[in-house]
């Protein structure tokens, strides 16, 4: 159909094209023809010319032909007039004299007649005039009905005077003939050239046609597939799970959702490049394609998030199919001649029961996905319990991605201080939401979002750039202390973004610490001992945050490249009324200590913890008794009336 619709296209265009160059040709035709026209009177002008200079002029004795000719000039005229218009060079010929009054006619008539306007104004003007008409068939010139000629009228001179006027009239057949013969040449050219040119915008217009099908078809391919892998894109996949879904519905059976995130993609990307990381991601599209069942659709969502629809399927297919390509996806792969290891996480519902419209399962299959990574089989199906968003922080997700690419988010510091000397020696940036419709949003409404989403490494990246900059632009060496998240840890690539990140803002590595929760250490120990090496080597600080709430081993610690260690404010707040809790914070400042490590301790509100602290021997203290977190401006403020050390004591100095 799409074909029939083209071939109509091109011959309406064929035809419309036609009319142009039809109308081209009839105006080169016209054109040819005046041409020629004035060729032809050129031609008689010119022979005319000859019969004056030649034959008449000399006869002629030079005297004003008003005054008549001579028997001798009337006979040698007339022998002239005779022979040409005998031989057929001429139709006929007279003399006027300068007035316009015919003094010659080889039959004598019309001798005295009144001037002849022509005639006049070529003698008047000194020139020949020269005009194509039809001979008369009597001479009274009443009706023109005769042959085709050139008449000529043309002024006679003798020895440089002006006589008279030569009336004479060429037959124009011989001269036309002559034309029309290189005429019909150019005509045929023309003629050729014209076909050959609609010919040729026929062709560029078929050959236009056919690279405009081939961009429309490949427009219409781009649309719905993935440039790099050839698979189903994101919105073809939209539509494929609405179609399943309504078989499913139709047929009474259960559909599958299913969606992957590649793990450890980042770090091939990091670490060898996106080329091999392309490689790579075709190679798992092929295993994942050939791992799947008939009918079973896979997709390529963008990045490493890879999705399949699975018609008719229960969960135990789901499972089964699941442990299939977890086991292909681990399986190396080698790219350009290294071999690569990557795994998977997997997210997955089950339709109707866990939604049965297309958005809804994609978005808890995607909740599902985040959970599998904290998962040992690296899998988990949607639980409405343990899964669930509410409306308002589904929403954060698309406008926490624009509130970074916007500058919604700002910065607020909050000090710390030396306990033994009260001086000011680092802050940590907190980042704030300013919402344009919400206003302030909490951090931790926010920053959990993130860490579900993967928009954490964004936020990270730019907390890590904006506190940088800004820091780095003060007066003074205050250092800045920075959260990280474990997603931030999981990847190799890490430790290169920030070292890039202080070169860019000019910040010397020694002045920036990089808080880590126990959390994160335990989430990946040897890729994170890997990044925090590299961090360190080129100066950065590392902290361990929230210290005693997690579940760190002792032994662990050793090994850990740290520089601080920063007991959870749970313990601080209420270390006064609660010996337990003092037991604990004596025992972190001893162990950090012991360690070779600074030690801070958050939440320090009142004098009474500040005092137990700087007995126990803590080294620094974070606070609302120092001050709430500020925004630049008022921190600039609070610090002016301040010491602020360039330096972090060292362990247990006092």
């Amino acid at each position: 159909m799409r074909l029939r619709s083209a071939q109509r296209l091109f011959v309406a265009y064929a035809a419309a094209s036609l009319v142009p160059i039809v109308v081209l040709a009839g105006v080169l035709s016209a054109a040819l023809a005046r041409e020629a026209r004035d060729r032809g009177l050129s031609e008689g002008r010119a022979q005319a010319a000859v019969v004056a200079r030649t034959a008449i002029e000399p006869l002629l004795d030079g005297e004003d032909l008003a005054s008549g000719l001579s028997a001798g000039e009337r006979d040698g005229l007339t022998r002239i007039a005779v022979s040409a218009v005998g031989g057929g060079s001429v139709v006929r010929l007279r003399i006027l004299d300068s007035a316009g009054r015919m003094v010659f006619s080889p039959d004598g008539s019309g001798l005295g007649q009144a001037p002849d306007d022509e005639a006049r104004e070529a003698a008047a003007s000194g020139t020949d005039r020269a005009e194509l008409t039809r001979l008369n068939t009597d001479s009274n010139d009443q009706e023109a009905v005769g042959q085709r000629v050139v008449e000529v009228y043309l002024p006679l001179m003798v020895r440089e005077r002006q006589v008279g006027v030569l009336e004479i009239y060429l037959p124009y057949e011989p001269i036309d003939a002559a034309v029309s013969a290189g005429l019909r040449t150019v005509y045929g050219l023309l003629g050729v050239g014209l076909v050959l040119l609609w010919v040729a915008l026929a062709g560029i217009s078929a050959s236009t046609m056919r690279r405009l099908r081939r961009e429309a078809a490949r427009n219409a391919y781009l649309a719905d597939h993935d440039v790099l892998t050839g698979l189903p894109n994101r919105a073809q996949f939209h539509r494929r799970v609405q179609a399943a879904l309504a078989e499913g519905r139709a047929g009474g059976t259960g559909t599958a959702v299913v969606l992957l995130d590649l793990d450890r993609f980042k770090e091939v990307n990091d670490t060898l490049g996106h080329d091999h990381g392309d490689l790579l991601l075709r190679s798992l599209s092929a295993r994942l394609t050939e791992n799947a069942r008939s009918g079973d659709v896979v997709a390529r969502l963008g990045g490493d998030e890879f999705a399949l629809v699975l018609p008719s399927a229960g969960e135990d297919d789901v499972v089964a199919l699941l442990d299939r390509l977890r086991g292909s996806i681990g399986a190396d792969i080698v790219v350009g001649e290294i071999p690569l290891s990557v795994e998977a996480s997997f997210g997955y519902v089950l339709a109707p029961a866990d939604g049965d419209d297309a958005d809804t399962v994609m978005r808890r299959a995607d909740m599902a996905m985040y959970r599998a990574k904290d998962s040992r089989v690296g899998r988990a199906r949607y639980d409405g319990v343990r899964d669930h968003y509410d409306a308002g922080q589904l929403a954060l997700v698309v406008q926490l991605r624009d509130a970074i690419e916007t500058g919604q988010l700002v910065l607020h510091y909050q000090p710390k201080t030396v306990i033994s000397t009260g001086e000011v020696c680092a802050v940590e940036a907190l980042v704030r939401w300013q919402h344009p419709e919400r206003g302030m949003v909490p951090p931790d409404l926010f920053i959990p979002v993130a860490e579900r989403t993967g928009l954490i490494e964004l936020l990270t990246r730019w907390v890590l750039d904006a506190a940088l900059t800004e820091v780095g632009g003060w007066d003074g060496a205050l250092t800045v202390a920075v959260n990280i998240s474990a997603r931030n840890l999981a990847h190799l690539g890490f430790a290169a973004m920030v070292l890039e990140t202080l070169d860019r803002t000019g910040m010397p590595a020694d002045r920036l610490v990089l808080e880590i929760t126990e959390t994160a250490l335990l989430a990946e120990p040897e890729t994170v001992v890997a990044v925090l090496g590299r961090l360190t080597a080129a100066g950065v600080r590392i902290s361990i945050d929230d210290f005693g709430v997690g579940q760190t081993s002792l032994g662990y610690l050793p090994s850990l490249p740290l520089d601080e260690l920063k007991i959870d404010k749970s313990f601080v707040m209420d270390l006064v009324t609660n010996p337990s809790h003092r037991a604990i914070v004596r025992t972190c400042v001893d162990l950090g200590h012991n360690l070779g490590l600074r030690v801070v301790a958050e939440g320090v509100e009142t004098t009474e913890i500040l005092g137990f602290l700087g007995e126990a021997g803590c080294d620094i203290a974070q606070g609302y008794l120092l001050t709430r977190p500020l925004p630049p401006p008022e921190l600039q403020r609070w610090l002016a009336g301040r010491r602020v050390g360039s330096s972090s004591p060292a362990p247990g100095a006092r």
